[in-house]
This record gives structure tokens, C-alpha cells and sequence, in this order.
């Protein structure tokens, strides 16, 4: 038997060696081959305030798409979409494009990581020579040099990118899918949904404002945080905002009502990504997402639609990095063990419950109306607090910075989208 389990393991090290493996060695190769690319900044380094606590850079790429001079101009082909299966901010101009109709018009293209150590950022080691086929760079931070030689940030995923000029355009995720849905309105079918309707932008603006530092970055300001004042900050911040969520989802099939918008999504990413992913990293939890009565019922109708559906890659979260060597650890984590191997559709069966609280019971999306034109759909779509240079007005817990008109508890919108 012992004879057996060696010629097993050195089965799977020769497997191994065999495989096209992405090394440290040939990172830092690329790295100088196009011009000496600093490492990638270490969040946990430069994106801690005072207190410990975890204050999330401002995107850098923010000029807003339009028809103003300066402004970029929504165009067929000319742009894509790059994104990494694990990041909730990069998976939701995915849904949102696919949402719309928009996959022939803005292209995409997943990112991994870089070598073994992931050195350099978002790289490209599940391609060919460990490349991007659209445009030939090595790693993702090569479109911020083009774009700007002197940024000293961070490469991050989603980046919109112009494909021609091999050029960063925006990382701006705080807005990226409201430019998709507004700016790239010429680009969909006449009566594709509206996930971003006119009238109401100035609500579904400031619950993303508020989503974004209390439920979407709560994963974050925990795992990166570096004392307990700031953890539990973090910790109780979160929960309480599920709590908020919950109450509104009682008799709200949306967040807005009977219609799936442009929050949903926001929202969707992180729900999908708790129980089997981002669990593991901030301690212990006050309750899974399948303990909140609506917030499950919620998750799992969403789960099924399929542009939310492409995007959930719950088994690979759960599965994580695996050592080489995992299999001969007495102590596995569970993801590792059970997670991985749980079946999704059965886990997240739906029976439709939630319908009763629609008047549209079999219509989730509002569509555009008749005679609307792409021009009559154009607003200039607002700037994200949170790109706010200066770090204190970035600070996720102080109230002031995301203000809302009413608690979040509460759909400001009850019967108007519904009407």
C-alpha cells in the first residue's frame, strides 16, 4: 500500500511539472520584457488608515462615457470587459451586459493570476503562453501604463478596455454597468429591460452608494482590516445592513419592487459569494445567508436567471487554492472537503414563493416603452462619492459619507416601478 501511494504522488508531481505552469520566474520575465512593471500594491500595505481599518482606493479611470468633448464615445467592438470569476465588482458589468443584449457589442475576457505568487496582479495563466488573445499584453496593469505611465495604483478588475489602442478607459465599477445601461442604449434591442429607468436614478444611485461600503466592501473592511476596533466595526456594520435588507425583501420581490434593477446585481454578487467564499476570511458569523428568511429567497430566484446564473461560480470559491499536498492533510477545510462537491442546483432549488409579492408575477425585468429613442434614455449619470480623493471622505463607517433619504430598511419606490 505504501508502495502504491508513493508511485500515486509522484504521479501527480510528474502531472504537474507537465502542465503549462504560470512560474514566478517567468512573471518577472514578462515584467521586464514590457518595461519593468512595478509589483502590484499590496491592499493590506497601502489601503489601511490610522485606525486599522480598511479604506478601499478610489478608481483612478473615471472619465464618464458621452457625447461631450473628452468624454468616450459608446462604440461596437471597440471595447472589452476584463474580469475575474471571483470578483463581485467585476461580475456585475457581466450580468448587466448580458442582461441587455450587449455580448457582440462590449467583448470580455477573464483574468487569473500572475505566476506563482501572483507578483504582478491579474495576469493571464489559464491562456496560451499566459497572454490575452485580444490584444497580446501580459498583465492587466500594462493597459494602466499605456493609459497613464505614472499611475502608481492598483490594476483592477473590471477595467474597460480599448482594445484598439490597448489602453485602460475605465475601472470605475461604482458607474461601469449605469454607463452599459445608458450610454450603450443605441446598442440594445428596442425592448430590452430597463435596469436603470430614468426617472428613478436618483434613488437606485444612492442605495448603491450605500450598498457599496456596508454590504459590497463588508467582506473586505473585514478580511483586510488590522485591529479588532476595525473588524468589529466592520462586522457589525455588515450584519446590521443584512438585517435592513431582510425587512425590505419581506414585501419587496426587489429591492425596488417588482422589477430587477441595476441594484439587484450589486447586491446578487455578494449574497451568492458569502456562505461558500468570503465566510472563511472574516471569522465567525453572526448567520449564513440561508438563515435570513427573504435574503434567501431573494438569492436563490436570482440564482436561476441566467445572466446571474453564468456568473456564480460558487464550486470554484469553495474550492479556493488548493495545496498540492492537500490530500494528505489530516485537516482539510470544508470548503475544500464538502463545499466544492455540493450541488448547486439542488442547494439552491427555488420554488417561485416570492412571485406573490409581484403584480407582475411572470415579468421580473421593466421594459423600455414604445417610442422611447436612445437620446430620450440619455442622463449625465452622477460621480460616486466614493472616488473622492481624500481617504476620510472614503471612510465606510462614518454615516456621513452614504447618505440615504430613507432607512434602508425602507423602498422609497414602493408602487411607483410596480405601477
Amino acid at each position: 500500500m505504501a508502495s502504491n501511494a508513493c508511485d500515486i504522488f509522484a504521479h501527480r508531481a510528474a502531472a504537474a511539472k507537465a502542465q503549462d505552469v504560470y512560474t514566478d520566474e517567468e512573471a518577472e520575465r514578462h515584467a521586464q520584457e514590457v518595461g519593468g512593471l512595478a509589483p502590484r500594491p499590496m491592499e493590506t500595505k497601502n489601503e489601511i488608515d490610522e485606525r486599522g481599518a480598511f479604506v478601499r482606493q478610489p478608481n483612478s479611470f473615471i472619465v464618464p462615457f458621452g457625447e461631450k468633448e473628452g468624454e468616450w464615445k459608446a462604440e461596437a467592438g471597440r471595447y472589452a470587459i476584463y474580469w475575474a470569476h471571483g470578483c463581485n465588482w467585476s461580475n456585475r458589468p457581466i450580468i448587466a451586459r448580458d442582461i441587455l443584449g450587449l455580448q457582440d457589442v462590449i467583448l470580455d475576457q477573464t483574468t487569473s493570476h500572475s505566476g506563482e505568487t501572483n507578483k504582478y496582479g491579474h495576469g493571464f495563466g489559464h491562456e496560451s503562453g499566459h497572454k490575452d488573445p485580444l490584444t497580446g499584453v501580459y498583465f492587466l496593469s500594462q493597459f494602466y501604463k499605456n493609459a497613464n505611465p505614472d499611475y502608481k495604483g492598483r490594476a483592477t478588475t473590471p477595467t474597460l478596455v480599448d482594445i484598439r489602442e490597448k489602453k485602460a478607459v475605465n475601472n470605475d465599477y461604482h458607474r461601469l454597468t449605469n454607463y452599459i445601461e445608458v450610454q450603450f442604449r443605441k446598442f440594445q434591442p428596442v425592448d430590452a429591460p430597463d435596469l436603470y429607468p430614468k426617472a428613478y436614478r436618483r434613488e437606485i444611485d444612492q442605495l448603491n452608494d450605500w450598498l457599496f461600503p456596508h454590504v459590497n466592501n463588508g467582506h473586505y473592511r473585514m478580511a483586510f482590516c488590522q485591529t479588532p476596533f476595525a473588524y468589529w466595526s466592520s462586522y457589525n456594520d455588515f450584519y446590521d445592513s443584512l438585517d435592513k435588507l431582510d425587512q425590505r425583501l419581506e414585501t419587496n420581490r426587489f429591492l425596488f419592487g417588482d422589477y430587477i434593477t441595476d441594484s439587484d446585481i450589486r447586491l446578487y454578487v455578494t449574497l451568492v459569494r458569502w456562505d461558500f467564499g468570503y465566510y472563511r476570511s472574516i471569522g465567525p458569523t453572526r448567520k449564513p445567508i440561508y438563515d435570513y428568511k427573504n435574503l434567501w429567497g431573494y438569492l436563490r430566484e436570482l440564482y436561476w436567471e441566467p445572466s446571474f446564473h453564468k456568473t456564480q461560480f460558487v464550486n470554484e470559491l469553495a474550492a479556493g487554492n488548493q495545496s498540492a499536498n492537500a490530500d494528505r492533510d489530516l485537516f482539510v477545510d470544508w470548503n475544500q472537503r464538502i463545499a466544492s462537491k455540493i450541488n448547486l442546483d439542488e442547494f439552491f432549488a427555488y420554488d417561485g414563493w416570492r412571485k406573490k409579492l409581484s403584480n407582475h408575477p411572470d415579468e421580473i425585468y421593466l421594459r423600455h416603452p414604445a417610442g422611447e429613442s436612445p437620446e430620450d434614455y440619455q442622463s449625465e449619470i452622477s460621480f460616486s462619492p466614493w472616488n473622492r480623493p481624500d481617504q476620510k471622505d472614503r471612510e465606510a463607517d462614518d454615516p456621513a459619507n452614504s447618505p440615504l433619504d430613507v432607512d434602508a430598511s425602507i423602498n422609497p419606490l414602493k408602487g411607483k416601478i410596480d405601477a
